[in-house]
């Protein structure tokens, strides 16, 4: 008994009842007003990228990610669909009739009258899914159709780099897609043959195949494991870069056993792929079936038994000698990738003893220390500078230098951007056309302190006036910042009046402000009513449509933060997560770092560069960003990048024009980026060395600073970050790298510098804090226009010995901390709920030695309380000082006399300057306190002896007895200097203490 295989299609049903005009008309509108609403986002993205003149970048991505998802559409979709229809074209005419066809021939009944619509449906909606699956290796697509060479081979394959970086990538992403298609189109394959009768369930056990069905699916199996094949090839390859054995990449077992095996499997892989094949057309299945079986048993022994077996017998038991040359490949490789391959390592074993006029030859280091924390800061330019309310200094201020008078200085500087935050309960007129942008910067000397411990501002005020401006008469209005996160409408007409808020007007002006109208190009112009519902929709905000504010010249500024106006600018680029300002040719100017990286560096070794660029500065603070958490093995500064605070130009200047990756993406964007030629002596004066990639060398040299295969593999020689000493030991979170003016040894001159310290690898989980390393790179590209220093980006390594002692920044803060004397005056600080925070630990190089300077800042309690500079410690070896100047501190360590003037020597009179002593092994001492206050230092010393003796003999009585000696003491010394201790005022008649109220609003 027998049945057609082919339904008849059912009757139709008249009475079927049609959708509503009301209903299709509803729908019709809702897809419309979807459309436009897609459409409003596209379209004002194209005016964005159209007013800054590089629309070609936003047409070349999107026109990549179309081809793209056309070329992974038509992939997914044509062999699902082909799958399909052939496989109900073949359909046996009849099927055998039995109980199990028949519950069978119930779903092919129900299924045939949608049987077209899915035939349809299911490979536009895979192939959908691949096509936008496809369109996210877009970059990957554009660097294989611009390779360039590296001009250096792989020391495995003899291939050019420039194949692993540009061209292996997408091969893989290809070879990986039509394996996906290939089993897709196999399952596809058997479910519609078996739905249509092409595949059977036979009465005993096994299949039924009808000879088409056979053909297809023959022919899809052979494609996958053909593929697979490919894919095991290619494998080969992606070993240079396995991070899962001694080192990255290829090693002993690798090249001995599982390469070739690897080789061997591919080719048997590509044999059986033909006998698959061969199914279609002589009944192989018992021999497909068997080689199918033996091929998947000699992978597992080929490729994981046999190199596992070579590792555990013959590798492990001569390890360091067999993997030396491997090693060495390693170290070669990664030190090329990340560009720390000309490291000057110096050997140094640094002086302990200051002796008199040490410091002599280093006078034009040691005068130009920064004593000025960038991290600690921001609140004292805020309460003197900041002026009203609505405008923001960020948490941590940038550090850079300005040639003052024929003296190059370093400098902290801030701009005083428009702070959103203080216009949350503002109406939309005052938030979108009122209140646009800051107004100037903000800069300070960074070693020297004013007579009250406060900065000593350069450049500073509304109207900015100072020597910045005086030299360049810049242009102060800041309309692009790193706090400048939301839209604003700005421009009207000639002759309106202005109603941007400029800058609050003196006193006896009577407006009480001084506006300002924009006359630059800076944003898509939303002066027609079409762009406007644009921008309405996309913002999702109604005001701009019906703001009477809004004229035929208004432009929308959006997109205004530095980084995301780069990052959508080059999306090939990571940028550095901390832009600096700086005054530039009359502007100012937002100086960002741009960095090409990849992760297909053979034999390099792969950095996660968010866990590498994170440290104090970007766990405490939401000023400083990490790179984002990505794995790469090559990074290059490859291009240097400025954003106009006021207009939002953003201009890309070659800087590595060495980099064959920046190479293939200016042929991508021939027009983006210009050369170094181009970039003016002032703003090459203003360029410094960038931090993240900075950040990632230090990290890769904890390691990567030995010179041998044998060093590298007993480890013994590691070294690791230290923590930062200033905060909480439990933060955990590494010292970061700082900026400033150092002279290296063998180093001609002085030069703006970023510097790190190393301390030891940690044993057992047990830290010893003795200084290892000492890293500078050099930071100062000089000032010739178009013409880079030659000694820019030169790294310079000391290393200490390896039985070094020598304090590292840690155990620096503990002898600062454990010090009495040092101990006693901080406690007089801290008096009447004032706090002592402790600034950064700067190190340098001179003397011989390396000299640790830490300001010390106190802030005075109350909602308006700042920090001021009160004390700087310094270290030499064992020695302290202590003072309220670096002078004084400097004098204490170097036997009275440190052969130097330091740059806040005259911050303090001589009655102030003499207030603090020195502490330290030799006593070095105080000199200047009152009888009453030595009494009271020298009593409350006692008391601090006492209290230490009770607590160690667990004499709880005894030590609360000591302690209020100590509060008494102390109390007396606050009133030896006309203070009360019950405030922290001055008492009646007393001075008035350095922390006055100067600034508040």
């Amino acid at each position: 008994m027998s049945f057609s295989a082919r339904p008849t299609a059912p009757p139709s049903s008249g009475g079927r009842r049609r959708p509503s005009p009301l209903f299709l008309t509803i729908a019709a509108v809702l897809v419309l007003v979807g459309l436009f609403v897609v459409f409003a986002q596209i379209y004002t993205e194209v005016l964005w990228f159209d007013q800054l003149e590089r629309l070609n970048v936003f047409t070349t991505e999107w026109l990549t990610k179309g081809v793209l998802f056309v070329i992974g559409f038509l992939l997914m979709a044509l062999p699902l669909w082909l799958m399909l229809s052939l496989a109900h074209r073949s359909r046996p005419e009849t099927l055998p009739a039995s109980p199990r066809e028949e519950n069978l021939n119930r779903y092919r009944e129900a299924v045939e009258p949608l049987r077209r619509t899915f035939t349809l449906a299911i490979p536009a909606v895979v192939g959908f899914l691949g096509g936008l699956a496809l369109t996210a290796s877009w970059q990957d697509a554009l660097l294989l159709v611009n390779s360039v060479p590296f001009g250096s081979a792989d020391a495995q394959y003899g291939h050019d780099l420039g194949f692993y970086i540009f061209q292996l990538p997408m091969i893989n992403v290809l070879a990986g897609y039509l394996g996906m298609v290939a089993l897709l189109a196999c399952i596809a394959g058997i479910v519609a043959h078996y739905l249509f009768g092409g595949v059977r369930p036979r009465e005993t056990r096994g299949f039924e195949i009808t000879k088409a069905a056979r053909v297809q699916l023959a022919s899809a199996l052979a494609v996958l494991v053909l593929i697979q094949a490919v894919r095991l090839f290619l494998w080969r390859y992606g070993k240079l870069t396995d991070d899962s054995g001694l080192v990255t990449g290829a090693t002993y077992a690798d090249v001995h056993a599982a390469l070739p095996a690897i080789l061997i499997v591919a080719v048997a892989a590509a044999l059986v792929a033909a006998l698959v094949f061969s199914t279609a057309y002589f009944r192989t299945f018992r021999l497909t079936a068997i080689s199918v079986g033996m091929l998947v048993v000699l992978g597992g022994v080929a490729v994981l038994g046999f190199p596992a077996a070579v590792q555990q017998f013959q590798v492990n038991p001569s390890q360091q000698s067999l993997e030396a040359d491997y090693i060495n490949r390693h170290l070669e490789a990664t030190r090329d990738a990340y560009d720390i391959d000309d490291v000057d390592v110096i050997p140094y074993n640094p002086q302990t003893e200051g002796e008199a006029g040490a410091l002599r030859r280093d006078a034009v280091t040691a005068a130009s220390v920064r004593l000025l924390d960038p991290n600690l800061v921001s609140d004292t330019f805020r309460q003197l500078q900041q002026s009203r309310s609505y405008y923001a200094f960020p948490e941590q201020l940038d550090v850079d230098r300005y040639d003052i008078d024929g003296e190059t200085e370093d400098t902290v500087i801030a701009v005083r951007e428009l702070n959103p935050n203080a216009q949350s309960d503002s109406t939309w007129v005052n938030q979108a056309t009122v209140y646009t942008h800051g107004i100037g910067v903000v800069a300070a000397y960074g070693s020297r302190q004013g007579q009250d411990g406060e900065p000593v501002f350069f450049e500073d005020s509304i109207p900015a006036s100072g020597v910045l401006t005086e030299q360049s008469e810049y242009e102060p209005r800041v309309y692009f910042g790193e706090r400048s996160t939301q839209y604003s409408i700005v421009g009207a007409p000639e002759g309106a009046d202005p109603v941007e808020l400029d800058y609050p007007a003196d006193e006896d002006e009577g407006s009480g402000q001084v506006n300002y109208t924009f006359t630059g190009q800076a944003g898509p112009s939303v002066g027609n009513l079409f762009n406007r519902l644009l921008y309405a929709i996309k913002f999702q905000d109604e005001q701009i449509v019906l703001a009477d504010t809004v004229n035929e010249e208004s432009q929308i500024l959006y997109d205004r933060t530095p980084r995301e106006r780069v990052q959508k600018l080059a999306p090939f680029l990571e940028v550095d997560g901390d832009p600096y300002p700086a005054v530039v040719d009359g502007k100012i100017k937002w100086i960002l770092d741009g960095y090409t990286t990849s992760n297909q560096y053979p034999y390099s070794r792969p950095s996660v560069l968010q866990e590498a660029t994170s440290d104090a500065n970007t766990e405490n603070t939401n000023a400083v960003a990490t790179l984002p958490d990505q794995q790469v093995n090559y990074i290059r500064n490859s291009v240097k990048i400025t954003v106009d605070a006021y207009d939002g130009s953003v201009d890309f200047y070659e800087w590595d024009e060495n980099d064959p990756v920046l190479q293939a993406w200016k042929k991508v964007f021939p027009d983006l980026i210009q050369p170094v030629s181009e970039m003016s002596g002032d703003l090459m004066s203003h360029v410094r060395y960038p931090e993240d990639l900075f950040k990632v060398q230090r990290s890769l040299l904890t390691r990567y600073h030995v010179s041998n295969a044998a060093e590298y593999y007993s480890g013994q020689d590691f070294w690791t970050l230290p923590v930062d000493p200033t905060l909480d030991q439990a933060n955990g979170a590494v010292q970061p790298p700082y900026f400033l003016t150092l002279q290296m040894p063998g180093q001609e001159d002085p030069a703006f510098s970023l510097t790190s310290s190393f301390i030891p690898r940690p044993i057992e989980g047990q830290t010893r804090n003795n200084l290892t390393g000492f890293l500078a790179a050099n930071a100062d590209a000089g000032s010739e226009p178009g013409a880079v220093s030659e000694e820019y980006g030169r790294l310079r390594l000391l290393q200490l010995p390896r039985n070094t002692t020598f304090p590292g920044p840690g155990q620096a803060q503990n002898n600062f901390n454990t010090e009495p004397e040092i101990q006693t005056s901080l406690n007089l600080l801290r008096q009447g709920e004032s706090q002592v925070e402790n600034g950064n630990l700067l190190t340098l190089p001179v003397a011989g030695g390396l000299l640790y300077v830490q300001p010390v800042y106190v802030r005075s309690a109350g909602e308006t309380s700042y920090p001021v500079l009160q004390r700087v410690l310094v270290a030499f070896g064992e020695q302290i000082g202590f003072a309220p100047t670096l002078d004084e501190a400097l004098d204490q360590v170097f036997g009275g006399d440190s052969g130097v003037t330091a740059g806040d020597s005259d911050a303090a009179d001589g009655t102030e300057s003499g207030e603090a002593g020195g502490a330290g092994p030799e006593g070095s001492g105080s000199g200047g306190e009152t009888p009453e206050m030595q009494d009271a230092l020298d009593r409350a010393q006692d008391a601090m002896s006492e209290a230490d003796e009770a607590l160690s003999n667990g004499d709880f009585a005894a030590y609360g007895e000591a302690q209020e000696k100590l509060r008494g003491a102390l109390e007396d010394a606050l009133r030896a200097e006309g203070i009360d201790p019950a405030t922290g005022q001055p008492a009646e008649g007393g001075e008035q203490p350095a922390e006055d109220a100067a600034g508040q609003e």
